[in-house]
């Protein structure tokens, strides 16, 4: 069809969309005016009409003053500068702008220039519309509010055809409107561009207020600027308009385009008055709240120093009312208020968290500085900062917390913990305040059971417990011989309508006895709440691929699973959820769970005074029976100790002493602590020379107990040895000149790869071997060379190989792949002797055949993808196997920075980038592309591919509609936002 043909079908397709004028997003009513339930009616009307698109930091920059011969008035030339970022949307950001070539904007310019452009040079009138268009002043404004970007020079006319110009008065028709399809962000710019004329103050602009004039559309607002300003019009300044035509056309085309592709991920604002006063309000409140904060006045503002609005958030999402009044004296503190570091330390479950975040709070928004919490456990809860006496996590968070202090005197160190005993060592190391309270919500009871009684914990007794009462439960003496320790008596105190916890020493301890209740177990406890735990199950399924753990099977029926490493982070997810809910009243776990999730109970019952095999200690005590008394819930919580008669007199002791002093670790974890820590002061240059990093080391928490930790060597000398052994592994280079503070250190190739790639210190040498050996013979053949590379080093001497399965997977290898285990020294006939029992002769690396094993199940999880059919095959934990995996992810990251910054492994790099990838996603091939959307898992990823979406272009290009009717279980806003992502990340890729 012919090229009218084609701008009639782009008229007609616009005509059917109903869509709002730029006159009408303005018109908003007031607050007055609205009836109830306007306002949601109103934002759902202009999400409708306007495509709901972001727009971000529109900001004139610059704004110039221009004089013309032929009038006093002055003309504005504003340069703006739009600086757009991407954002994943949750909306379709394109809509039905996917085609420029089809855009019915664009179209309505074509339609128009097209129609009046072609005017006789001889004709001296012209039409209403061809003046708005194509007069100088009218192109400036239109131009000007669909954000086109540049330089303008080319619309600025001679200035002699301005001179000569005349007007006529005219009328515009209702139909034409060059904004009906304008981009949101440019109703923000003709905002922006009347608002800065006004400022100006020019009086040859008439002050509107847009409020006022919010019922006409924006072409009755640019036709009043030209009928009260005119410009005289002949025959000469048609001549030069002609001879333009064509510039001009394509200039104008270019930029709605440039400004169209600007704009296609801006969601449209939804003018609402309301929300407008609304934010208008909060606004204000944070300037006072700032305002508050800053001055010396004992006067708190609304909420501490925060707007009333945080506070009808908390009441809102957290159902918190009032503060408890330990808070409310943290809160006041002088040394709080004058932003000093604080340390401050009460029970478990006492609210340390709230204080926490309204001191960020205050920080985001009043001072507007950065807040980061800091958790030294893989948790869910606040920090805990006695941990920074636990291994090699408490030397990282110590190297944390003394860069902090060495480099920035601003900024505020806040300390919180529930067990804290040498406490002014870390007020000396924190420079910090104390405060410290006794208070808990709900009382804590503490009690001992020996056989069949049970004791009270109690301090002023002479040997710390008082009789409390005998168990009362009828037991058989079959019953008996299942549950000597008459756990099913005790929980059956308390479940189904309350909670309760039950610590195993092991994990397979946490599971024997789950199933050991079920069977003893009432079979009235699977009516309660019944259909919850099916649905439960049936959720368990789905998120592994329909396997089901068989003691879950069993238990969840009666409320009660077992909580443990074991579980995937899927998997632990779905329990926790349903235990908080009320719909599991029981869980049988590890210790770790009272140090890593915020799971309270009604009653706590630790099943021995050990864990594993160590016997308890104080701390991990206090840490189990805290999570006894769930605030706003229960009104007393209890812990109850099982033990046997051999474990009384230690028992008594423990419960009886004080909390443990915490030590630091940073020179006990010597290649995770203080070589990490040199390496670091001296590649991001620190502290760089000999006095320098002397002088740190006097501000760690180690420089604070050095006389009690390191009695043999003095901080000096541990100093100094240090870095010599850093030098001496070629990670770090002496200076040959002297400097004032002595010795001057460099980091090295290998120092700064290591530093980088976040390398443990005790592997670097070997992992440069292992690279530079694999140089001289990578096999490319399969992953298995490069995913042995990547396995890491750490989990290979936790790993205790099954020979038979080891065996098995070895002779199921290709020739290819068998040669890899061969380049790492570990043969068929060492694993066939190791199977079959037979002593071997010759020495082999422990370490390089359990990481050989290891890479094995890496390797069988890469092909079949399923964890649950691996963790069969292996016999190991699933659990064990998804740490295996986010292990190897993570070290693969690492190895990849490794290699970045040594030429010489230059091979490796594209190989590691995409064995990263398979290792986080850990899905078939063909998916990855898929998930690299946001909000795009496994599952998902599978209905995506299935249902003919196979690449980011085919979801960039997706119809959200149809997205909905072919994927199960989508809703339209994930079915928009998958979309909107989909075309950033396509964009990004291109």
């Amino acid at each position: 069809m012919d090229e009218g043909g084609s701008r009639i079908r782009r008229r007609v397709s616009v005509r059917k969309r109903n869509r709002f004028s730029m006159g009408s997003v303005l018109a908003v009513p007031t607050t007055a005016e609205l009836k109830p339930g306007d306002e949601e009616k109103e934002e759902e009307e202009m999400v409708a009409g306007n495509r709901r698109r972001k727009t971000v930091d529109v900001q004139p920059v610059e704004v110039q003053h221009h004089h013309f011969s032929n009038s006093s008035e002055l003309e504005l030339t504003t340069d703006l500068l739009f600086s757009f970022q991407n954002i994943d949307s949750e909306e379709d950001m394109f809509g039905d702008y996917d085609s420029f070539a089809e855009n019915s904007f664009l179209a309505q310019v074509d339609d128009l220039e097209q129609k009046y452009m072609q005017i006789p040079e001889h004709k001296h009138t012209t039409d209403h519309a061809t003046e708005d268009l194509c007069s100088e002043k009218s192109i400036k404004h239109n131009i000007l509010s669909n954000s086109t970007v540049g330089d303008f020079t080319e619309l600025k006319r001679d200035e002699h055809t301005k001179n000569q110009s005349r007007h006529e008065d005219v009328s515009i028709e209702p139909e034409v409107d060059l904004l009906y399809d304008v981009p949101s962000s440019q109703i923000l710019f003709f905002e922006s561009l009347h608002n800065s004329s006004d400022n100006l103050g020019d009086p040859s602009i008439k002050k509107r207020d847009w409020n006022s004039s919010s019922h006409k559309t924006v072409n009755e607002e640019l036709l009043a600027n030209s009928i009260e300003q005119p410009q005289q019009i002949d025959d000469s300044s048609s001549q030069v308009r002609t001879s333009s035509d064509v510039s001009r056309r394509k200039s104008l085309k270019d930029h709605l385009k440039s400004a169209m592709t600007g704009n296609a991920k801006a969601q449209t604002p939804v003018f609402s008055r309301t929300k407008q006063l609304k934010e208008t309000l909060l606004s204000e409140e944070i300037n006072v709240a700032k305002k508050t904060i800053e001055s010396s006045s004992d006067d708190l503002g609304p909420f501490y120093s925060l707007p009333s609005k945080v506070r009808d958030l908390y009441a809102q999402f957290k159902g918190i009312e009032k503060l408890y009044e330990w808070q409310h004296t943290c809160l006041t503190l002088k040394s709080v208020q004058e932003r000093k570091n604080l340390i401050y330390s009460l029970p478990t479950s006492g609210g340390k968290t709230l204080v926490a975040e309204i001191l960020m709070l205050q920080e985001l928004l009043c001072r507007r500085k950065d807040a980061l919490m800091i958790l030294p456990y893989v948790a869910i809860v606040q920090e805990k900062l006695h941990m920074i006496g636990e291994g090699s996590r408490g030397a990282t968070l110590e190297m944390t917390l003394a860069k902090i202090l060495y480099t920035s005197k601003t900024t505020q160190i806040i300390g919180m913990s529930a067990t804290l005993n040498n406490v002014e060592d870390l007020q000396e190391f924190l420079q910090a305040e104390y405060y410290s309270s006794q208070f808990r919500p709900v009382e804590l009871k503490e009690y001992l059971k020996i056989n069949d009684t049970i004791y009270e914990v109690d301090s002023r007794a002479e040997n710390g417990m008082t009789f409390s009462r005998l168990l009362d439960y009828k037991y058989s003496d079959t019953l008996k011989k299942m549950d000597p320790d008459h756990l099913v008596a005790l929980v059956t105190e308390v479940i189904p309508n309350y909670s309760c916890l039950v610590f195993c020493p092991t994990k397979k301890n946490c599971e024997n006895v789950a199933e050991m209740i079920c069977k003893i177990l009432s079979k009235e406890y699977l009516k309660h709440r019944e259909k919850e735990k099916h649905d439960l199950i049936k959720n368990l399924k789905d998120i592994s691929g329909g396997s089901l753990c068989p003691v879950l099977k069993h238990t969840i029926p009666f409320g009660v699973a077992y909580h443990h490493s074991g579980l995937t982070s899927n998997e632990r997810k779905l329990l926790e959820d349903a235990y908080s809910t009320g719909v599991l009243c029981l869980f049988t776990c590890t210790s770790t769970l009272a140090a890593g999730v915020n799971l309270p109970a009604r009653r706590v019952i630790l099943r021995a005074p050990y864990v594993a095999k160590e016997f308890l200690k104080m701390s991990q005590y206090k840490q189990m029976i805290g999570r006894a008394g769930r605030a706003g819930i229960d009104s007393a919580g209890e812990s109850i100790l099982i033990l046997q008669e051999k474990d009384k007199q230690k028992v008594l002791e423990l419960i009886s002493k004080p909390l443990e002093n915490c030590y630091s670790h940073l020179v006990q974890e010597f290649t995770k602590g203080i070589q990490t820590l040199f390496l670091s002061l001296i590649g991001l240059k620190i502290a760089t020379t000999l006095g320098d990093i002397y002088h740190f080391m006097n501000g760690t928490f180690f420089g604070v107990q050095q006389k009690i930790l390191s009695k043999e060597k003095s901080l000096w000398e541990i100093t100094v040895e240090s870095l010599r052994y850093l030098t001496e592994k070629g990670l770090l280079q002496k200076d040959t000149i002297l400097t004032e503070k002595g010795l001057l250190f460099h980091i090295t190739k290998l120092g700064r790869a290591s530093f980088k790639g976040t390398i443990d210190l005790a592997y670097c040498d070997i992992l440069y071997r292992d690279l530079k050996k694999g140089l001289e013979g990578l096999v490319l053949e399969s992953l298995l060379h490069l995913i042995y590379l990547t396995t890491p080093y750490e989990m290979a001497s936790q790993c205790d190989p099954d020979w038979m399965v080891y065996f098995r997977q070895f002779s199921q290898l290709s020739p290819a792949e068998q040669s890899v285990a061969t380049l790492v020294g570990v043969s068929e006939n060492f694993i066939g002797k190791k199977a079959s029992g037979q002593a071997i002769k010759k020495k082999v690396d422990k370490n390089i055949v359990n990481r050989l094993y290891l890479s094995f199940v890496l390797y069988t999880l890469l092909k079949e993808t399923n964890i649950w059919r691996v963790s069969e095959k292996f016999n190991m934990p699933r659990g064990y196997i998804q740490n295996l995996l986010s292990g190897a992810a993570a070290f693969s990251s690492c190895v990849l920075h490794f290699c970045e910054e040594l030429e010489e492994f230059w091979v490796y790099r594209a190989l590691l980038v995409e064995l990263t990838k398979k290792l986080t996603y850990c899905v078939k091939a063909e998916l990855i592309p898929l998930m690299e959307v946001t909000g795009v898992l496994e599952g998902r990823a599978k209905q995506l591919y299935n249902a003919g979406y196979k690449s980011l272009v085919h979801l960039a290009n997706a119809n959200p509609e149809v997205l909905i009717r072919t994927v199960d279980h989508l809703s339209r806003r994930q079915a928009k936002q998958i979309v909107s992502s989909a075309k950033v990340s396509n964009q990004t890729v291109i």
